[in-house]
């Protein structure tokens, strides 16, 4: 049987089954909550909830920089399988690819007995001898199926083995994508289900926590494994935000704006220790939290305390983050040359307070 297929035609294949009345809206439900599920592990989660769909039921998953929060690879799929297994009509399977359309077919090949296969690490050269022996119909285009069978290629492998010249002139630009399929590579990007505007991460603190190297440490590990995800996509932070929760009294929160988007943990970890630093903590720690704004494009690659190695202008806008920390919010300005021809001077430059976040 096969999808699509009429129902008389699928009963004479199999008169020993049971068919039962098709419910859309009951599958999307299903597959959605299968997905908010999957959104706790990380927000880089694609996923067609439209049972119509030909990717209905296949989530896909960006687990870059994953491992300090949740484990290695195979503990995070064990966790995010368990996390859906109660909201699946049948066990979920998990297949582990350095692209997604290895992870795809690992996914496609996992057994009830098996169900994670993962796919050894080693980029495009691993993924593609992995790929080798299995049937060319695993590749997205089953119209080409047929045609490839005429030359004589049935294994992934044998259309890697062609020049992609040769299979582009033969198939067209689809065939040599899927030429780069079998090859390993799939330039292909994960498209989130919702836009990723920030990561949060937190961790519990018990027994309560009053000393700073203490608290230094929790926010070093939750920087490190969040900026990892941010740049795994490119993405830079534009805020940090830390919240403390205490033993006594009010939450405590530190609001931080990065003078540009970075995911270097050591810069975000020291410019939010220098404020935490200066802030005078009523009770002891409970829980210690880390929000990262996520929107941005990344900036270069920085070094330093608060001076990155980047554009001149980045470098004071990093220095400057830095005097306001240490001698207190309203005590550095910058000036900004708005219109120098404005008859009045406070329409000629505007000032804005460095370092600017709130506590």
């Amino acid at each position: 049987m096969r999808p699509g297929q009429p129902l008389g035609a699928a009963h004479k294949l199999a008169p020993e089954a049971t068919f039962l009345t098709a419910d859309p809206s009951a599958y999307r439900a299903a597959f959605e909550a299968a997905l908010e599920a999957l959104a706790a592990f990380t927000p880089a989660l694609e996923g067609e909830a439209d049972p119509a769909a030909p990717a209905f039921g296949r989530a896909i998953l960006g687990i870059e920089g994953l491992d300090r929060l949740w484990g290695d690879e195979a503990t995070l799929t064990a966790r995010a399988r368990a996390a859906v297994a109660s909201l699946l009509p049948t066990e979920p399977r998990a297949g582990i690819g350095d692209t997604r359309f290895g992870a795809a077919v690992a996914a496609a090949l996992a057994t009830r007995d098996a169900p994670l296969v993962a796919i050894l690490p080693g980029g495009a050269a691993e993924e593609a001898a992995f790929l080798a022996p299995l049937p060319i119909g695993l590749l997205p285009a089953p119209e080409l199926e047929q045609r490839f069978a005429l030359f004589g290629l049935r294994r992934m492998g044998e259309l890697a083995a062609l020049p992609r010249s040769a299979v582009v002139a033969r198939f067209g630009s689809l065939g040599g994508e899927l030429h780069d399929l079998a090859r390993g590579l799939d330039g292909r990007p994960l498209r989130p289900r919702r836009p990723i505007e920030r990561l949060r991460a937190d961790a519990e603190l018990n027994p309560p926590v009053e000393s700073r190297d203490a608290l230094r440490f929790v926010l070093h590990h939750l920087a490190g494994a969040l900026c990892a995800q941010l740049a795994a996509r490119g993405a830079g932070a534009a805020k940090a935000i830390l919240e403390l929760e205490l033993e006594r009294g009010a939450p405590l929160r530190i609001e931080q704006v990065l003078p540009e988007p970075v995911a270097l943990p050591e810069l975000v970890e020291r410019l939010l220790v220098a404020r935490l630093e200066a802030t005078v903590l009523p009770a002891p720690a409970t829980r210690l939290a880390l929000e990262l704004d996520g929107t941005a494009p990344q900036a270069g690659t920085q070094l330093g305390l608060f001076t990155p190695q980047s554009a001149g202008a980045d470098r004071l806008a990093w220095q400057l983050a830095g005097l306001a920390i240490r001698f207190g919010p309203g005590r550095i300005w910058r000036v900004e040359l708005r219109d120098p021809e404005a008859p009045l001077t406070e329409g000629r430059v505007a000032w804005t307070a460095a370092g600017e976040g709130t506590t």
